[in-house]
């Protein structure tokens, strides 16, 4: 980093979880209707899901919660604490602790609300090979009220923050918290930025998203999330993923002074940074089958690796790059976990 950021700058809304994560065979998934790269909320039938992995399978516990991993990677190539707030809501138990004991290692100022009669909520993240399937009990997380960003110390830091991320996740939990910060980011014509996070949120929050949509300064998605849009817009089934991405940025917008851009991912093939009037592609670096240790968190590190330098006023093709590098930094290692000192070279 060359200058010294603002601390408070980067506020982050989601839903702030304990991964539970392990290796298990595909029969494990099969038990429990579930698909290799799902990323599905939990029912009933899957709460023994989170037991059996702590008893029989070795299981790893980690700070998560997409937009919580997504801090914690900005504040790691950062490398200044609290440049980042996180608002979730968590239980009062040693989950809760273990969370707020990793996202301070991580420099991360999370101020979570706490239910008192709700557990912290987990996600299970079934290891299969290279891929990853997440399930998440979201528990407490669900617990996350407008109330918390009433407080005066809280409303405090959404008014002072320069830059303000929300994960569509956090769609199906409290609407009018999203709408609260993307509506002062527009007052105060500050960036907005959000991620369409799962296919599932378009299939069944389409509406909500919709409202926030004409706020969104820059979207963020996959290409199996951008399908799952484009699916439940009603837009043509051959629509290829630069369509999208332009069909997108045209939604409608209300601060029409900065025209939306999409950023949309497609694994090991080239990242499309999609504006009202271009398509660029930026290559991923393809690495090894060997080099391949979890896929878990690559897309919440993308979108870190690119705050992480969007809040220093880079151009856009830096933070891209900056988000391929830390997705492939954490694909070598276990969960969205990173070792060592970043490495980014602008």
């Amino acid at each position: 980093m060359t200058s010294k950021l603002q601390e408070g700058i980067l506020v982050g809304c989601g839903n702030p979880l304990l991964d539970i994560s392990a290796t298990v065979p595909m029969h494990f998934l099969e038990r429990y209707g579930m698909k290799e790269d799902d990323a599905i909320l939990a029912e009933e039938r899957h709460m023994p899901i989170y037991r059996e992995l702590a008893e029989d399978y070795q299981a790893e516990y980690l700070a998560g919660g997409s937009v919580q991993n997504s801090l914690r990677i900005a504040q790691w190539i950062i490398g200044q604490p609290n440049v980042a707030v996180f608002f979730g809501c968590v239980g009062k138990d040693k989950f809760a602790d273990i969370l707020r004991e990793k996202a301070r290692a991580a420099g991360v100022d999370a101020h979570y609300q706490v239910s008192e009669d709700t557990p912290t909520g987990t996600c299970a993240v079934l290891i299969t090979g290279t891929h990853r399937s997440l399930c998440a009990n979201l528990a407490a997380a669900n617990k996350f009220t407008i109330d918390h960003l009433e407080e005066p110390e809280n409303r405090h830091r959404i008014e002072n923050a320069l830059y303000y991320y929300i994960s569509g996740f956090f769609l199906t939990v409290n609407p009018p918290s999203i709408m609260r910060v993307a509506a002062t980011a527009h007052a105060k014509q500050r960036p907005f930025l959000m991620n369409l996070s799962a296919p599932f949120i378009s299939q069944y929050f389409m509406t909500p998203l919709l409202d926030v949509m004409p706020y969104v300064d820059i979207i963020f998605g996959n290409e199996a999330e951008a399908h799952a849009f484009a699916t439940a817009q009603g837009w043509p089934a051959d629509n290829d993923l630069r369509e999208i991405g332009k069909r997108l940025v045209a939604l409608n917008k209300l601060n029409t002074g900065r025209p939306r851009i999409a950023i949309l991912t497609q694994g090991c093939d080239p990242v499309l940074l999609i504006q009202h009037d271009s398509v660029q592609e930026f290559p991923v670096t393809r690495l090894t089958v060997d080099e391949i240790v979890d896929t878990n968190g690559a897309g919440d590190a993308f979108v870190g690796g690119f705050l992480s330098q969007f809040v220093q006023g880079k151009s856009l093709d830096v933070c891209i790059r900056c988000g391929n590098y830390a997705a492939g930094h954490i694909i070598k290692n276990p969960g969205c976990t990173y070792s060592g000192s970043p490495e980014f070279v602008e």
